[in-house]
């Protein structure tokens, strides 16, 4: 796939855009005035690969956290505000590295220039962020309802309040519930800006749905060059949101995080207990953060061949497996030993690769 060119912008020192790796970021779902939770979340992500985090910030205790958070985390901080442009000003001064801001929504334009200014004395990015469910009025019913044209329009005002005081380091996302809106939204605005994109399908639901729904929605429009950044939004853990937006990633060959496991769906060739064997195997694998192929196969049709191109692989038989280690037949063995023998490997070609 051929990546879409987008102006290259720093989100502290994470750089986003151009040619550069689509970067993972997830939102905590804290009480940001809650240091100590707040931090703790952030630590979580941080270890599951998170790499830009953002916070809501509300008012004045939010905004006043920010520059301890700061201290104590790893990955570029991003205040989320709405309308009061006295929050983004005391974020700007508590640290914050990027603002999630709609300039429309923060007043008089005095207002905005001296959000602008302070962001661009401190060098932080704004990103202007339209969603379907605060589509402005008139556009709802300019466009008989919530459409792409609606999202895109809506975007175009805020980018035009901030390029008419000089202001270009900007981040641009339309969220929608709907996948094909949210799809249409982003190819239109692709073809009228090279702002960075921040891709997103919002309020998706729970984690099996909304896994879905982001993987679908966010892996076409990856697959189509557009796209910068992900967040998959998901009501539950925010640290499952950041482990499916690199499964996202690594199913397009887009980024290698972590091991990568491969496993048949069973059927009645199976002999040996593989769903069984697969949680053992995920869960170990789990704590493991370089990228490995790993695969878990059932039988003899394409067990041997997904286990030859795995960097580690079994093939099942009838109370054993045949173990791959890259393409070669390394062993035969017996059912029981199976995760035990597979994991010893695969801390040997981690090893090997010091």
């Amino acid at each position: 796939m051929k990546r879409g060119k987008t102006k290259k912008v720093w989100i502290g020192n994470v750089p986003i855009g151009g040619d550069l790796p689509v970067k993972v970021q997830s939102m905590c779902n804290t009480k940001t005035k809650d240091i100590l939770k707040t931090v703790a979340q952030i630590k979580k992500l941080e270890k599951a690969g998170c790499e830009i985090i953002r916070v809501a910030v509300t008012g004045q205790k939010d905004a006043d956290a920010l520059a301890e958070i700061k201290k104590r985390i790893n990955i570029p901080l991003v205040a989320d505000i709405q309308f009061d442009f006295r929050l983004a000003l005391k974020s700007i001064e508590s640290g914050a590295d990027k603002l999630r801001i709609n300039p429309g929504n923060i007043g008089a334009k005095w207002r905005v220039e001296q959000v602008v200014k302070a962001a661009k004395d401190k060098n932080i990015p704004i990103r202007i962020g339209v969603n379907s469910g605060s589509l402005p009025s008139d556009l709802r019913k300019k466009y008989k309802g919530v459409t792409p044209e609606g999202m895109v329009e809506a975007v175009l005002r805020e980018i035009e309040i901030l390029e008419g005081i000089n202001f270009y380091n900007t981040v641009i996302s339309l969220k929608a519930s709907d996948v094909p809106l949210t799809l249409e939204s982003y190819r239109m605005i692709s073809k009228k800006v090279t702002y960075p994109l921040h891709l997103g399908v919002t309020e998706v639901g729970p984690i099996r749905v909304g896994s879905i729904k982001s993987a679908v929605g966010i892996g076409i429009l990856l697959e189509s060059g557009i796209g910068d950044t992900i967040r998959v939004s998901l009501t539950g853990d925010p640290v499952e949101e950041v482990k499916t937006g690199y499964e996202i990633l690594k199913s397009l060959n887009l980024r290698e995080y972590g091991p990568t496991l491969i496993s048949c769906p069973t059927c009645g060739r199976c002999e040996i207990d593989l769903i069984s064997l697969v949680k053992k195997v995920e869960k170990r694998l789990s704590k493991i953060k370089e990228p490995i192929k790993v695969a878990v196969m059932g039988c003899v049709v394409n067990g041997p061949g997904e286990a030859r191109e795995a960097d580690i692989g079994i093939a099942g038989g009838k109370g054993y497996g045949i173990l791959f280690r890259k393409g070669r037949v390394v062993g035969r063995v017996k059912e029981i030993d199976l995760v035990r023998v597979l994991m010893e490997e695969v801390g040997e070609v981690l090893d090997s690769r010091q």
